[in-house]
């Protein structure tokens, strides 16, 4: 027995909540860059290493990222929900050291947020797009 398809909400519902969705998660994944910058550049003891290695290591997969989140692209912010798990990752492991449970919070912070700002993101607009096809074809 076929599923009866369910009826997909109006644009003017879809809408305010990708902007706001968006929005969030574009705040967030810059936090998340200007967190790992600054705190490499000014609070990280690198024990001699050259920073710029380290910030390549840490921005480069966050970066690779950067055009399609700027552009809107609800695949990239599919992908990037992969990708930065490897920060949530990190900030829990930083939490475990003493003296670095902030730094390991606002890593955490940051990536649950992107994480589900980002899903809200890819759903809504994907189902707006499934809104625009049915309402352009006869």
């Amino acid at each position: 027995m076929p599923r009866a398809e369910k009826p997909l909400p109006s644009l003017e519902y879809l809408r305010p909540r990708m902007r706001l969705c968006r929005f969030v998660a574009a705040v967030s994944y810059f936090g998340l860059i200007t967190s790992l910058l600054v705190h490499t550049l000014l609070f990280d003891n690198l024990n001699g290493a050259n920073p710029l290695v380290i910030l390549a290591v840490l921005l480069v997969p966050l970066l690779i990222f950067l055009p399609g989140i700027l552009s809107g692209n609800p695949r990239v912010h599919a992908w990037l929900c992969f990708a930065i798990n490897l920060y949530f990752i990190q900030g829990v492991l930083i939490c475990f050291q003493p003296g670095r449970e902030f730094y390991g919070s606002l890593l955490i912070s940051f990536s649950v947020v992107y994480f589900l700002a980002a899903l809200g993101y890819v759903r809504w607009a994907f189902q707006a797009r499934r809104v625009e096809a049915a309402v352009t074809s006869p």
